[in-house]
C-alpha cells in the first residue's frame, strides 16, 4: 500500500513538472477557470473540449496559419461552431460518423471540431489512397458524411461513395456543400453538449493489406505528459506541422495544441525547400516532420540547405518511420542538435523518444521509454529477454488503442501490447528496432532482417533510397532482393552495392539481387510499400 502511494505521488510530481516547464500550468482569471472546468466537463477532452478551451484561454492567439492566411483561436471556434450547425442541417447526427479527406489546412482542423461538436466519430482518410482502398475502408466504416478536398472528387466517385458530400478546400464552382459555405452561412452559436463523445479513428499505414481503423476516444492528459517528458515543447510555440495530419504524428500534434496552445502552421502539401521556407519565414520554433520528408530535404543541394538558418527552430520531431542510415546525425551535423526521433505504432502510440545526445550516443536508437510507459522484450515463449538479445517488442501505456473497428486486436502479454516489431535493449537503455516481426528472412538457415541490411545500403554515398524484401529461393529457403535508387545513373553497379555490404555485414546478409529503380512506392506517410515491391519480384 504504501510503494503504491509512493509510485501515485512519484507519477503526480512528475506530473506536475512536465506540466509547468512546458507552460501549461499558469495563473488564470477565476472566471477563466469556470468556464474551463464547465466546458472540459460537458464537452470531454477529446476536439470539441480541448480546442474549445483553448479558444477560453487564448482567444486572440493565432491559431492556424495557412495558405489562404492565419486564424485566431476565437476564429476557428466560432467557423467550427458555424460547421456543426450547418453538418446538422445536412443531416448530420450524435453517433454518426464524419469521414474526412483532407490535406493540411484550415478545412482539416473545422472539419474535425465541426464534427466533434454534434458528437460524431471522425474517420480519417489516407490522402494517397487509390480508390479500392478507399471504398473499402468506408464500406467497412459506415460514414454517414463524407468532407473532402476538390481534388479528390474524382477518388470519391470512383470508390463509389454514396453519402452526404461536403468539399473542404475547393477552388472552383460546385453545386455541393462547401465547409467556407457552411461557415459563411451558419450560426456561429455555441451547441448544446451532446451526450457521446467523438471518437477518432486513424488508419493503420496499411502497408500488407487493406488499412485497419484504430479507434481512441478522449485524449488522455496522460498522452501528452508522456510525449513532453522527453519532447521538450512548450505553450504558444509555433509548430510546422508537415506530417500528414490524418496519421498518428500528425493527429497527436494537433491534439497537443489543445494542451499548449500552439500555432498550427500547415502546408497542403510537402515540398522540401517549401518546408525550409514555412519554417524559417514563419519563424516556427517546432518541425514536425516523418523520416522521409527530412530525408528529401537533406538530398537537396548543399548551397540550398545552407539558405535557410534554422538556429531558432527548438526541436524537430521524426515518427512514422525508421530513420535510415545515418540520416540522423546527418540532419544534426548540418541544422543543430534539436532532432528527435519518436518510435510507436498506431495501436500503441509513442514507445520511445530518442533525444539528440542518444541519436549521437547510439546512432539508429528509437530511445527510452517516456513518463509512465513501459517496453519490454520478450522471446517466443513469453520470456523477458535482456539487453543484447533480440525479441518482439510489447509496450505498455495509457495510450493502448480499444481494438481495430473491424474486430481483432494486437497481441498482448503481461497487459503489454504488441508493436509487431522485434528489436533489443543495448547496455544503457537505448532499444533499437530491428524490424517488423512478419518480415525477418531465414536465408541458408541465418536470421536477416531487411532493415540492417537496408541501413548499410543507405550508408554508401550512392545510394538515395533503398529496401530489401526476403523472396523465395530453392536453395536458401528465402533469399533477400534489395531495391535502389541511386543518386545518379551511373553511380555504382551491383558488384560494388554488394561488396560495400559484404565489408561492412556477415555474408550472409548480403543481398542475391539488387534491382535498380527510380522510385520507391511510398504512402502519404512516407512508409514504402513493400508489398508493391513483391508484386514486382
Amino acid at each position: 500500500m504504501i510503494a503504491k502511494a509512493a509510485n501515485l505521488l512519484a507519477k503526480e510530481l512528475t506530473t506536475l513538472r512536465v506540466m509547468s516547464s512546458a507552460g501549461v500550468i499558469r495563473p488564470y482569471p477565476p472566471g477563466v477557470l469556470v468556464s474551463l472546468a464547465r466546458t472540459l466537463r460537458d464537452w470531454g477532452l477529446g476536439p470539441a473540449g480541448g480546442f474549445t478551451s483553448v479558444a477560453l484561454r487564448f482567444p486572440d492567439r493565432p491559431a492556424i496559419v495557412d495558405e489562404l492566411g492565419e486564424l485566431t483561436w476565437r476564429q476557428v471556434h466560432e467557423r467550427s461552431n458555424a460547421v456543426a450547425h450547418g453538418l446538422r442541417d445536412l443531416g448530420v447526427r450524435e453517433g454518426d460518423s464524419v469521414a474526412i479527406l483532407c490535406r493540411n489546412h484550415r478545412g482539416f482542423v473545422e472539419a474535425t471540431l465541426g464534427a466533434a461538436k454534434l458528437g460524431a466519430d471522425l474517420l480519417y482518410l489516407n490522402t494517397a489512397f487509390a480508390a479500392p482502398q478507399l471504398g473499402e475502408v468506408c464500406e467497412r466504416e459506415q460514414p454517414a458524411a463524407i468532407i473532402y478536398d476538390e481534388e479528390f472528387a474524382g477518388l470519391v466517385d470512383a470508390a463509389g461513395i454514396d453519402v452526404r458530400q461536403v468539399r473542404a478546400w475547393q477552388e472552383s464552382a460546385t453545386d455541393l456543400p462547401t465547409l467556407e459555405g457552411l461557415v459563411e452561412s451558419g450560426a456561429t452559436a455555441d451547441l448544446i453538449p451532446p451526450g457521446h463523445h467523438s471518437r477518432s479513428v486513424i488508419l493503420t499505414s496499411g502497408t500488407t493489406g487493406t488499412p485497419k481503423g484504430a479507434p481512441r476516444s478522449d485524449a488522455s492528459f496522460d498522452a501528452g505528459v508522456a510525449l513532453l517528458s522527453r519532447l521538450p515543447l512548450r505553450a504558444g510555440w509555433r509548430t510546422h506541422v508537415a506530417a500528414p495530419l490524418f496519421h498518428t504524428w500528425g493527429w497527436a500534434h494537433m491534439a497537443l495544441a489543445m494542451l499548449l496552445g500552439s500555432t498550427l502552421v500547415l502546408r497542403r502539401k510537402f515540398d522540401p525547400e517549401g518546408a525550409l521556407r514555412a519554417v524559417t519565414e514563419d519563424r516556427c520554433d517546432s518541425f514536425i516532420v516523418i523520416p522521409v520528408m527530412l530525408q528529401r530535404i537533406m538530398q537537396l543541394p548543399e548551397e540550398t540547405l545552407r539558405a535557410y538558418d534554422l538556429s531558432h527552430v527548438k526541436a524537430v520531431a521524426a515518427s512514422g518511420s525508421a530513420l535510415p542510415g545515418d540520416l540522423g546525425t546527418d540532419w544534426m551535423d548540418h541544422f543543430g542538435d534539436t532532432l528527435y526521433n519518436i518510435y510507436g505504432s498506431t495501436e500503441v502510440a509513442w514507445a520511445t523518444i530518442a533525444q539528440p545526445q542518444d541519436l549521437r550516443d547510439a546512432p539508429g536508437t528509437a530511445g527510452r521509454p517516456p513518463h509512465a510507459t513501459v517496453v519490454k522484450v520478450y522471446d517466443a515463449h513469453g520470456n523477458e529477454l535482456g539487453p543484447g538479445e533480440e525479441g518482439r517488442i510489447f509496450v505498455g501505456n495509457s495510450m493502448l488503442f480499444e481494438g481495430y473497428t473491424g474486430g481483432g486486436s494486437k497481441d498482448t502479454l503481461h497487459g503489454l501490447m504488441a508493436t509487431g516489431d522485434v528489436g533489443r535493449f543495448d547496455e544503457a537503455g537505448h532499444l533499437f528496432v530491428e524490424g517488423r516481426d512478419d518480415e525477418m528472412i531465414v536465408s541458408g538457415g541465418e536470421n536477416v532482417f531487411p532493415k540492417e541490411v537496408e541501413d548499410c545500403l543507405h550508408r554508401h554515398t550512392a545510394v538515395e533510397d533503398v529496401a530489401a524484401i526476403g523472396v523465395e529461393d530453392e536453395e536458401f529457403g528465402k533469399r533477400l532482393r534489395a531495391f535502389v535508387v541511386l543518386t545518379s545513373p551511373d553511380a555504382a553497379d551491383e558488384e560494388e552495392l554488394k561488396a560495400h555490404v559484404k565489408s561492412n555485414l556477415a555474408r550472409y546478409k548480403v543481398p542475391r539481387e539488387i534491382v535498380f529503380i527510380d522510385e520507391l512506392p511510398r504512402n502519404a506517410t512516407g512508409k514504402i510499400l513493400k508489398r508493391e515491391l513483391a508484386e514486382q519480384s
